[in-house]
C-alpha cells in the first residue's frame, strides 16, 4: 500500500467513524427537525424539547430513533464520496495544495456537495418518511373521524400501514416510480447540499488559520472543534429555508389538509401565502444542534487518526 492509498484509506475510515458517531449521537434531534419542519402551525408540538418529550412518551426511547439505521447504513459512503470528492477537486483545481485560494476552495466544496447528493437524496428520502411517520400516526388518531386524503406508501396491510420500514418504502417507490422515486427532491437536495458546502470549507478553513500554531504545524485540537462546530452551524442555518423545502418536498404521506407540492417553486410560494416568512426558518435550531457536533466530532477523530490507527494494527 502506497502511502498516498494508506492516507486515502484512513481518510474514508475517519469519515465512516465519525459519520458513525455522529449519527448516533444526534438522531433524536434531527427527528425533531423533520417534524417541526413538517407540522403546519404549532398544533402538534411548540419546539424541540416539546416534540422529542411527546415522542417518547408515544413511541418510546427508540421510537426517538425511527429512521437512523438508514442513515447509520449509508453515511459511511456518503462521507467517503464527499471527503474524496473535496479532495480530488482540491488537487485538481489547486495547482499548489498548500497555496489557500478561497475561489477553488469554494469549487471544490461544490463538486463534493454535488457528488455525495448519488447517496444523500435516497438516503434523506427514506429517513425522512420513516421520521415522520410517527408525527402522522398521532395527526391521524387527532382525525380519525374524517376520511384520509394521504396517498399512501404502503401495500395496505394493517401492520404495514402502522410500522412503514425503510426496505418496504424503497421497494414500492421503485415498484411504482422507477429510481426516480428515490430521487424526488433531487433539486432541492442540491440547492441545500451546494450552499452549504460552499460556506463552510472555505470558513472552516479560514476559521481554522486563526488558530494556526507555527510550532504544531497546524491548529490546536480544541480550536479546530471550535472552528467545526461554528462553520458548521452558521452553514446550518444559513441553508435552513433550502432545508424546509426539501423536506416538505421528499414527504410523501400528508395529514389531513396538507398540502401535496409540484416542485421547489410551487412549495415555496404555499409555504410563503400559508404560513409566512417564519415557516421557512423552522427547525433552524435542530439543524444547528445536530450541524454542530457532527462537524465537531468529525475534527475529533482525524485529530485523534482513528483510521491512521486502525491500519497501523493490521500492518
Amino acid at each position: 500500500m502506497t502511502h498516498q492509498d494508506l492516507s486515502i484509506t484512513a481518510k474514508l475510515i475517519n469519515g465512516g467513524v465519525a459519520g458513525l458517531v455522529g449519527v448516533t449521537c444526534v438522531f433524536p434531534i434531527d427527528l425533531a427537525k423533520t417534524r417541526l419542519q413538517n407540522q403546519h402551525g404549532k398544533a402538534m408540538y411548540k419546539g424541540m424539547i416539546d416534540c422529542l418529550m411527546k415522542t417518547a412518551r408515544a413511541e418510546g426511547f427508540f421510537g426517538m430513533y425511527r429512521g437512523a439505521a438508514v442513515n447509520l447504513t449509508l453515511v459511511t459512503p456518503e462521507k467517503a464520496i464527499k471527503l474524496a470528492a473535496n479532495d480530488f477537486f482540491r488537487q485538481l483545481l489547486m495547482e499548489d495544495g498548500m497555496q489557500r485560494n478561497l475561489k477553488m476552495e469554494m469549487l471544490a466544496g461544490c463538486g463534493a456537495g454535488m457528488c455525495q447528493v448519488v447517496v444523500t437524496c435516497p438516503m434523506e428520502m427514506l429517513k425522512i418518511q420513516l421520521q415522520d411517520a410517527g408525527r402522522l400516526a398521532i395527526h391521524h388518531q387527532g382525525s380519525a373521524s374524517a376520511p384520509s386524503t394521504s396517498r399512501s406508501y404502503t401495500t395496505g396491510s394493517a401492520s404495514t400501514h402502522r410500522r412503514p420500514s425503510a426496505t418496504l418504502i424503497a421497494w414500492e417507490l421503485l415498484r411504482t416510480q422507477g429510481l426516480a422515486g428515490l430521487y424526488k427532491g433531487l433539486g432541492a437536495t442540491l440547492l441545500r447540499d451546494i450552499p452549504f458546502s460552499i460556506i463552510y470549507f472555505p470558513l472552516f478553513a479560514n476559521l481554522n488559520n486563526l488558530g494556526f500554531n507555527e510550532l504544531a504545524g497546524k491548529a490546536s485540537f480544541a480550536h479546530s472543534f471550535v472552528s467545526g462546530c461554528v462553520a458548521g452551524s452558521v452553514a446550518a442555518v444559513a441553508v435552513t429555508p433550502l432545508d424546509v423545502l426539501k423536506t416538505r418536498i421528499q414527504t410523501l404521506k400528508k395529514g389531513l389538509g396538507e398540502d401535496i407540492y409540484s416542485g421547489i417553486t410551487d412549495c415555496a410560494r404555499k409555504l410563503w401565502i400559508q404560513e409566512g416568512p417564519s415557516a421557512f426558518m423552522k427547525g433552524a435550531g435542530c439543524r444547528a444542534l445536530v450541524i454542530a457536533p457532527l462537524f465537531g466530532i468529525a475534527q475529533g477523530v482525524y485529530f485523534i487518526g482513528i483510521g491512521e490507527r486502525i491500519l497501523k494494527c493490521f500492518d
